[in-house]
């Protein structure tokens, strides 16, 4: 027998939180976190306050680990990672299970995202962030240059927020929830207002409102906007999800693994896209026409943005959705009629169906907002999915997420160089 593998225990007898951390080799919050997500069951004893566990279910999931560690991923082979957040099948996608469009469309963000964590509704449920939190975050923000992106600003929010908790590194459970719903509102607080008269109070998307947009809001906006928020908050493993899960595997702190988030999503391919479809529906809109707009963009050799999707062969769920609510929004028309301008156009060349990035860039061009506002529209809510992530990865074994690497280069050993 291996020396790192505990002896065998006798048919029948539970095992103890001690015995089950020893057997899996993690701590015994770790097997708590096993526990809370369905990986293992547990039981009290009449009389006793420990909780105990089968012995053959955790020998199982205890073969299961090593043969994961042993099996690195494939040569050519995509990383699989199994998780219960987010299913994308048939052009639709789920939530724990639950229809996202649905839950998006019924429930605030803030409501969404707990569900996204615990698979518990609280209803009416907001976040708030303790003042000397968002003071030390803002402080922060304040002294970068006037030219810093919102994603600039979000990221020094995080980290200056991570330097004001001495409790970061608690990985358990209701720590990172805490973490999660303070951080949040922290986020959108740091980000300057644009209008004088903005609420810091309520529901996140009035607050986010006036770091956005200098225009009164309406109810139909702000329900565009806290619908868009909870639409967005989980995609499964996207690239920036895929950085945070890393980041927790090795066991970063929540804000580490948001940081890491956060500096992925700012790529042009992924959370920036909406920026370039709201700056091409402006040009739209100023020349009255998409055609020569599209014939300007296949010409510099660039791929149309707000169209079409990987994961969806019809219609993106989520693009679906606001554009029918945007359709109730006043002043939306123009920009609703260039974006079906667009599709319409591109048809003719490539069906391809209007995405999120499309929508979104609708809503902050008839919103009044600059071109970044759908990205950082994109960073608050997906937030909350990249907290679900990490809590997620808190529960697995530490350092999953190491591919092998495919060395191609010169085999060794080559000489010194000169």
């Amino acid at each position: 027998m291996r020396d790192h593998e505990p002896a065998p225990h006798r048919p029948g007898r539970r095992l103890t939180t001690r015995e089950t951390a020893e057997l899996l080799g993690v701590k015994p919050e770790t097997v708590y976190a096993y526990v809370s997500r369905g990986l293992l069951s547990s039981r009290r004893e009449p009389g006793g306050r420990a909780s105990t566990f089968e012995a053959k279910e955790v020998e199982a999931l205890a073969r299961r680990n090593r043969r994961e560690a042993a099996a690195g991923p494939a040569a050519g082979t995509d990383l699989s990672v199994r998780t219960r957040i987010t299913l994308i099948e048939q052009d639709r996608y789920f939530f724990r299970g639950v229809d996202a469009v649905e839950l998006a469309t019924r429930h605030s963000y803030e409501e969404v995202a707990e569900w996204l964590w615990t698979a518990r509704l609280t209803p009416g449920v907001t976040f708030s962030a303790p003042a000397p939190t968002v003071g030390v975050a803002c402080r922060a923000v304040k002294a970068l240059s006037e030219h810093a992106s919102p994603m600039d600003r979000l990221r020094v929010a995080a980290i200056a927020a991570a330097a004001e908790d001495p409790l970061r590194f608690d990985l358990s459970d209701e720590a990172v929830l805490n973490t999660a719903r303070i951080l949040i509102p922290t986020l959108v607080a740091a980000l300057p207002p644009v209008r004088h008269d903005h609420k810091d109070d309520g529901p996140l998307a009035h607050r986010l409102w006036g770091r956005l947009s200098g225009r009164p809001a309406d109810a139909a906006s702000l329900r565009v906007l806290d619908t868009a928020l909870a639409l967005l908050a989980d995609h499964d493993l996207a690239a920036s999800t895929l950085a945070v899960r890393v980041a927790a595997s090795a066991r970063a702190h929540a804000y580490a693994a948001v940081s890491a988030g956060l500096g992925v999503l700012e790529g042009p391919l992924h959370g920036a896209a909406s920026g370039n479809a709201h700056r091409m529906l402006l040009d739209v809109l100023d020349q009255g026409t998409a055609v020569p707009v599209i014939a300007d963009e296949l010409r510099a050799g660039r791929r149309i943005p707000g169209l079409g999707h990987r994961l969806y062969a019809g219609e993106d769920p989520r693009a679906r959705v606001l554009f029918g609510l945007l359709e109730q929004v006043p002043g939306a028309e123009s920009a609703l009629l260039a974006a079906r301008d667009i599709v319409a156009t591109t048809a003719r060349h490539t069906p391809l169906h209007a995405n999120v990035d499309l929508a979104l860039a609708v809503f902050t061009a008839s919103s009044g907002m600059p071109a970044t506002a759908g990205e950082t529209i994109f960073a608050v809510a997906r937030t909350a999915g990249w907290i679900a992530h990490a809590l997620e990865e808190y529960g697995e074994r530490p350092l999953r997420m190491r591919p092998v690497g495919n060395y191609v280069g010169p085999r060794p050993p080559q000489p010194l160089p000169e």
